[in-house]
């Protein structure tokens, strides 16, 4: 049996510069049309490691990511209601039958048509509407940040408290809108990265104010990526566990392929849930 080729990437991830100042990571603000991130950030040199054909060998409870099959009746994914109906219980019903959770809110998306430098392109209200991959290594809540979430999105007092006395998570579903070549998406094996490379760093979003991970550099970080994922390859990104015996969350960030560097902007979607157990 020939053996696949695999497609591994020497490419460069963006981590967080301290400035060593000892001050928290400048605050990010999304909102009205438009995002400000002045974060300084420098380029390290890795390989991102293709698993193709491996891809059961990689669980959200063992390394913090997933990739799965899945078919959408979505296929544009232009239109926000059909997205916050339709494709909304596709997720609901794919995170249940993967997790076993019980319940599965879901508090926003994001989709991303736009170029990879999207964040220079000015604040004149097309900033979001041309939101494109992010290409800073990142986790998109904090330990702190997740339960903020979950208070935000489950706002009387007495039920937030029971629910964070049992296990929850936050996941987000990734999926290519076409088939990715330009600016694929990375993500890190949990039990490379130690908590005391993740910095907490405020994010506010129009009015709710999170907090997420930045990262140091650390070359052990062990990073992999799927080759060409088309609509039907899902990726599952877990951002927080409240269980502290399993993989509790995956950096990730969008990453430059040199051989695709001229290919168009690439179109995804992703989907930000609470998993409730």
């Amino acid at each position: 049996m020939a053996t696949m080729e695999k497609h591994d990437v020497r490419t460069t991830l963006n981590y967080w510069d301290d400035p060593g100042d000892g001050l928290p990571p400048t605050p990010i603000f999304i909102g009205k049309g438009k995002v400000t991130n002045k974060r300084p950030h420098l380029p390290h040199d890795f390989t991102v490691t293709d698993i193709t054909g491996d891809e059961d060998k990689y669980q959200l409870d063992t390394h913090g990511f997933q990739y799965c099959r899945h078919k959408s009746e979505e296929e544009k994914f232009t239109d926000e209601e059909s997205i916050k109906s339709a494709y909304y219980q596709e997720c609901k019903e794919l995170l249940k039958e993967i997790t076993g959770a019980s319940h599965i809110h879901i508090f926003n998306h994001k989709v991303r048509r736009g170029p990879t430098q999207w964040h220079h392109l000015g604040f004149n209200g097309q900033n979001l509407a041309n939101r494109g991959p992010v290409t800073r290594t990142h986790v998109d809540q904090s330990y702190v940040g997740a339960e903020r979430r979950l208070r935000w999105e489950f706002p009387d007092q007495k039920q937030a408290d029971e629910l964070i006395t049992r296990r929850y998570q936050i996941i987000n579903i990734w999926r290519p809108i076409e088939t990715i070549l330009k600016d694929p998406i990375a993500v890190a094996d949990a039990n490379s990265v130690p908590d005391s490379d993740l910095v907490g760093a405020e994010m506010v979003e129009d009015g709710f104010k999170g907090e997420s991970w930045v990262v140091r550099h650390n070359p052990h970080h062990r990073w992999y990526f799927k080759y060409r994922m088309t609509p039907e390859d899902v990726l599952l990104i877990k951002c927080f566990d409240s269980d502290t015996s399993v993989a509790r969350r995956a950096l990730h960030s969008a990453f430059e392929d040199p051989d695709y560097r001229g290919e168009v902007s690439r179109q995804s979607i992703e989907v930000r849930c609470l998993v409730l157990y």
